[in-house]
C-alpha cells in the first residue's frame, strides 16, 4: 500500500464564504447547472473538491479542519505531495475561478454556490453546450396549452430533484423561466410525491400497480 502524501501542512481550516448576493442567485455545486457548465472550466478533480467541501460545511457549519493526505486520496488524487501535487493544483484552481480563497497559509474560504457564467464563459463552452445554456436561462415556451405546459414543468421539476437541486431551488429555477407560480408550485409537488412512490417500489413496499 502507498505512503500517504506529506504536504507542508497537515491540514486546513475550511469556512464559508458568505457573499449575500451569490447565495441568493448562485448554483449549489452538486447542482445539474454546475455540472453541466462549470464542469469544463473547474475540471473534475476541482469539482469533486468543492462537493467535498461544502458537504463539510453543510455538517459543520461554523467551519472544520480538512485532513489534506487522506482528502487526496479519498479523491482519486494520488500520493504526490507538494504544491504541485494534483490535489494542491485543484484547490488553486478553485481560487482561481472564484469559488474558494485561501486565508494565509492555514486557511480556506469556500463558496456554497457557484454565480452563473459570464457571457464571457459562456462564449468558451463548445457550441452544443453554449446552446443547451441558453435554453436553460430561457426554459420552456410559454406560449403552451396550459396542459402541455404543466407535463414540461412536472418533468423539469423532476429532472431538477433528481440531479441534485432542492425543493427551493428547483421551484426558483422554473419561476425564472418564467413559468407561473402556481404551475411551478404544482410540479414541484408533483415531483416530491412521484420520487417517494418511486423509492417504494423500489424498495418493494409498494406494488407498481399503485405508481
Amino acid at each position: 500500500m502507498s505512503a500517504p502524501p506529506t504536504y507542508p501542512i497537515a491540514t486546513l481550516a475550511v469556512e464559508a464564504w458568505t457573499d449575500a448576493v451569490i447565495d441568493e442567485i448562485g448554483h449549489d455545486v452538486r447542482s445539474l447547472y454546475v455540472e453541466r457548465f462549470w464542469l469544463g472550466m473547474l475540471g473534475p478533480s476541482a469539482t469533486w473538491l468543492l462537493r467535498r467541501l461544502v458537504s463539510g460545511l453543510e455538517d459543520h457549519p461554523e467551519g472544520f479542519e480538512l485532513d489534506l493526505a487522506l482528502t487526496a486520496m479519498q479523491l482519486g488524487l494520488g500520493n504526490r505531495s507538494g504544491r504541485h501535487s494534483p490535489f494542491f493544483r485543484s484547490i488553486e484552481r478553485c481560487c482561481r475561478f472564484g469559488a474558494a480563497q485561501q486565508l494565509g497559509l492555514h486557511g480556506l474560504r469556500v463558496r456554497r454556490k457557484l454565480p452563473p457564467l459570464t457571457r464571457a464563459q459562456i462564449d468558451r463552452l463548445p457550441p452544443a453546450l453554449q446552446d443547451a445554456h441558453r435554453a436553460w436561462v430561457e426554459g420552456p415556451s410559454t406560449s403552451l396549452p396550459v396542459d402541455q405546459l404543466r407535463e414540461r414543468a412536472r418533468g423539469l421539476a423532476l429532472s431538477l430533484l433528481e440531479l441534485g437541486e432542492d425543493t427551493e431551488a428547483t421551484e426558483r429555477q422554473l419561476h425564472t423561466w418564467r413559468l407561473h407560480p402556481a404551475i411551478a408550485h404544482e410540479a414541484v409537488a408533483w415531483a416530491v410525491e412521484r420520487r417517494s412512490v418511486t423509492k417504494l417500489v423500489a424498495r418493494g413496499d409498494l406494488p407498481p400497480e399503485a405508481a
